[in-house]
């Protein structure tokens, strides 16, 4: 519509905007901030739906009984469904990649067994992710031994016993681990080797899957998690021999060290954490963070996880970062001085 203006004796023709076009400019602006609110009341508001932690171990090991106990705990704390996804497989590396290749936005965690991951990385040279390179640590979760275990219906009490009866039949006997390149296959291998044992590794993918076979004999020995074998040693058909920790634990006061066995050089005190795909917001990172020192003071949860052998212990991101770096290379060297391959 066109519309003409008088002005100092000259007459000029003009365009005038249209009401309803400045009606439709106003909305357009109120519609892009309304938006751009909207953005960052969005990403203020983490989380605004559930929380997926992925774990490298089948149900019913040390890594599923901590993630699933600490899980529903942060569920509470954080206001939205924490949920466990068991990735197993290839000494860990399934989970590691499928955590890796999460989108970085603290929907998609990862619960390590961080000192398994140090064995893995050395055992499974090429793998397509890095505990180290590919995460954030967010903060370490604690401990949780393995302990030596053997049938009941096996005839020893004790480590010595166990080294002479497997001397006595060389080659007759088979060893299980929790899968090729985990700590408990390490500290198996580790142990044969120290005691000069003629013996066969058979892997499994955990202990859910390896437990039923050295219950009924078909392996005569174990390294597992305390968590995850005491409610078979509590029911009469497993026992502790030795816990392969630096040093006792409260919960098996009578149980030796491989140490005080006589084996030495067989240690790990078996750390896990939590931490979240290299990229994701510090924001982000803090809060989980904040959540999950929350919920490991929690002394009903201490209680519970360590009547089951696992220490709880926060540590804050940082250093256990360094921690895991500093497992890696430590590992790494073992590894090699070992010999151990995944053929």
């Amino acid at each position: 519509m066109k519309s003409v203006i008088a002005a100092r004796g000259r007459t000029r023709v003009a365009c005038a905007t249209p009401r309803k076009g400045r009606i439709f400019s106003v909305v357009r602006h109120f519609a892009i901030a309304a938006g751009f609110a909207m953005t960052m009341g969005a990403h203020a508001a983490y989380p605004d739906k559930p929380v997926q932690i992925i774990i490298s171990f089948p149900p019913a090991g040390a890594t599923d009984v901590l993630a699933r106990a600490v899980g529903h705990e942060l569920s509470a704390e954080l206001g939205q469904s924490v949920v466990v996804e068991n990735r197993p497989g290839a000494g860990g590396a399934i989970g590691l990649v499928a955590a890796a290749r999460a989108e970085p936005n603290g929907y998609g965690l990862y619960l390590a067994a961080s000192t398994n991951q140090a064995i893995a990385a050395s055992v499974y040279r090429n793998q397509a992710a890095s505990l180290v390179k590919d995460f954030v640590p967010i903060g370490a979760v604690g401990f949780a031994p393995h302990a030596l275990v053997v049938p009941s219906s096996l005839p020893v009490n004790n480590v010595k016993e166990l080294i002479a009866y497997i001397k006595a039949s060389p080659d007759k006997y088979n060893f299980a681990s929790q899968g090729t390149g985990t700590l408990s296959h390490l500290e198996g291998q580790l142990f044969v080797d120290a005691n000069k044992l003629r013996i066969t590794h058979i892997p499994y993918k955990g202990s859910s899957q390896a437990l039923p076979d050295v219950v009924n004999g078909s392996s005569i020995m174990m390294f597992d998690s305390i968590t995850g074998s005491s409610g078979l040693v509590k029911a009469g058909k497993l026992k502790f021999l030795a816990v392969a920790s630096n040093s006792r634990i409260s919960l098996l006061p009578d149980v030796p060290t491989l140490a005080e066995a006589g084996v030495k050089n067989v240690a790990a005190d078996n750390l896990f954490g939590l931490l979240a795909p290299k990229g994701t917001s510090q924001e982000v990172i803090d809060k989980v963070s904040a959540a999950l020192k929350r919920v490991l003071a929690k002394p009903d949860l201490q209680s519970r996880l360590a009547a089951q052998g696992a220490e709880l212990r926060f540590t804050p991101g940082p250093e256990f970062g360094r921690i895991v770096a500093e497992e890696h290379r430590y590992w790494g060297d073992v590894v090699r001085a070992a010999k151990v391959n995944v053929n």
